[in-house]
């Protein structure tokens, strides 16, 4: 008699007994689960596990579809598998490199070709694609000893980005993907054959390829496609200078700290963001008549730390720097106006009472004296502690928050009398050519330790609120980051090795059975990647600093 197991099914809310070794696929059928789109993994006991994992102990299954990241990650890493096989299989001496997300897509570049990259190319690569996923080719994972792992890629020759990263993660064992005589390293679980892919597109994008994958909320769809020119020349800046210090990947950059070069890319690094921040300053000094510097940008992305470092060099031009938080203009918490959830919804812009604010903002304009709010999140209340702000000729206003360049914010202001920044951290670092770091990981491990360290709340509290605040992003902030003059990206090219040891500590304390614990695997296993380095060599005005502590400025 075959022994049994018993699992918990939390899609049907019940008890199932199974023989010893069933796969999560085979439960998936015997139960006949209905997701609303096509199951793509489960999460096991709250860890995100491929179709063919097998269960021999009782735990908690539920399966997941591309609407949900968990789910979409896994559906763009087995996309991403098949576009680089089909690039193997027609360019063998190629290398494709999946450099960053934009435009609601992936921006991949392909190098070491014999002619330039044209039209006609990308039509044989999406072709040779569409072959392999109409084949349903069996993707396979393996484990075996790090050095014949590290033998297996050699044989690939143009893969040495993996055996960088390989010489730098302490573990004996690596495990692999194939598909048939091709190998492969993703850091995170993939289909199980290449016909479960059902939707993607290649684009011409600049001087690359732009990978379009589906929408989340309706994975039946592709995602809007949108040219975004000044975000791509923020991140080619980046990349470049990456390319530059030659640290493309966290392999490359484990050695050079090995190598005992960390303090020096933190010097370099830091040099980088003054310049920046003195380039923009210039920028606004040249445009004489700006009067209102507006500093957007997502959710621990460093717009606090960014406006004061700008008010410095503001000041070595000459002007009179006053920064103003918007927040202090939202409405009394009462009137806050709540989303579909019945929660308070701080991110829309009606939290923020816009008639004064306005007012405020053109009586400034017009020179006269104003008495500035100041919000107490305490008691929920908009006061005042009598502080008073007239504008002098040489006085510029920098207002920062969410809504800073909407263009529904400020109606009755020139335009010629604002100046507008997007500040984002636009991580330009990879795991390896085929695995980006995205940059909304950089943001939520800074949120994470920010919100331990100085706000109460856990690393639980955190991830469990950070759906919504990328749902109020994604409505009111990316959609007007175009409208800015300039970006600046937060990002530090050493920071999640910094944040590491913030970091860990902080994650290790969120229960291993909640709904938060998938993502807080998934954030512990990716900060094993890097070579932890200490922050004693970051200034006091690094942007860092007001995450993790140890800022000259005051907040």
């Amino acid at each position: 008699m075959n022994k049994q197991v018993t699992i918990y099914c939390k899609n049907t809310s019940s008890y199932h007994d199974f023989p010893l070794g069933t796969s999560l696929m085979e439960i998936a059928n015997q139960l006949n689960i209905q997701l609303d789109y096509a199951i793509v993994a489960a999460r096991v006991n709250y860890k995100v596990e491929d179709l063919n994992f097998l269960i021999y102990k009782p735990k908690d299954i539920e399966f997941i579809d591309a609407s949900c990241s968990s789910g979409m990650r896994v559906y763009v890493r087995t996309l991403s598998m098949v576009f680089a096989y089909a690039v193997k299989r027609l360019f063998p001496e190629a290398v494709l490199s999946i450099v960053h997300s934009i435009s609601k897509g992936y921006y991949c570049r392909l190098d070491y070709l014999h002619s330039s990259l044209n039209q006609d190319i990308i039509d044989r690569i999406k072709a040779e694609m569409n072959t392999i996923i109409g084949k349903g080719e069996q993707i396979i994972l393996e484990e075996k000893q790090v050095k014949e792992v590290k033998k297996l890629f050699a044989r690939q020759n143009n893969q040495h980005e993996d055996l960088f990263l390989f010489e730098t993660i302490n573990t004996p064992y690596m495990r692999y993907f194939r598909i048939n005589d091709y190998v492969d390293y993703y850091n995170g679980v993939l289909l199980p054959s290449t016909d479960k892919l059902h939707l993607f597109d290649l684009l011409p994008y600049y001087d690359g390829i732009l990978l379009r994958i589906p929408n989340r909320n309706d994975p039946d769809k592709l995602e809007d496609f949108e040219v975004m020119p000044k975000l791509y020349e923020i991140f080619n800046e980046f990349v470049s200078w990456n390319k530059i210090m030659k640290l493309n990947t966290i392999g490359e950059f484990n050695i050079a700290c090995r190598n005992k070069q960390s303090f020096d890319l933190i010097k370099v690094a830091e040099a980088l963001h003054e310049k920046k921040v003195a380039y923009i300053a210039d920028m606004i000094e040249q445009r004489q008549n700006v009067k209102l510097v507006l500093v957007s940008g997502p959710s621990s992305s460093g717009k606090t730390t960014f406006s004061k470092r700008l008010s410095v060099q503001l000041m070595v031009s000459g002007l009179k720097p006053v920064i103003i938080s918007m927040d202090n203009y939202f409405v009394n918490r009462e009137n806050t106006p709540k989303d579909e959830n019945g929660d308070y919804d701080f991110e829309t812009l009606e939290a923020l009472d816009l008639q004064f604010f306005n007012q405020q903002m053109e009586q400034l304009m017009n020179g006269e004296e104003v008495e500035l709010p100041f919000f107490n999140f305490e008691s929920g209340k908009r006061t005042s502690r009598g502080e008073k702000l007239k504008l002098d000729h040489d006085t510029v206003v920098i207002l920062e928050g969410i809504h800073a360049l909407n263009p529904h914010l400020l109606p009755g202001i020139p335009k010629e009398k604002t100046f507008k920044i997007y500040v984002s951290a636009l991580t330009t670092i990879s795991i390896d050519n085929h695995n980006w770091v995205p940059t909304t990981d950089t943001r939520l491990l800074r949120r994470i330790i920010r919100d331990y360290r100085f706000r109460n709340y856990s690393a639980r509290d955190t991830i469990a609120r950070w759906p919504s605040v990328r749902r109020g992003e994604e409505k009111w902030i990316f959609p007007y980051q175009e409208n800015a003059d300039v970006m600046f990206n937060s990002a530090l090219i050493f920071e999640l090795a910094v944040l590491k040891k913030y970091a860990e500590p902080i994650l290790a304390e969120v229960p291993k059975y909640c709904d938060e614990y998938t993502e807080t695997h998934r954030l512990l296993k990716f900060l094993n990647f890097f070579v932890p380095i200490h922050d004693r060599e970051i200034p006091p005005t690094s942007l860092l600093r007001e995450f993790m502590g140890g800022s000259s400025f005051r907040y």
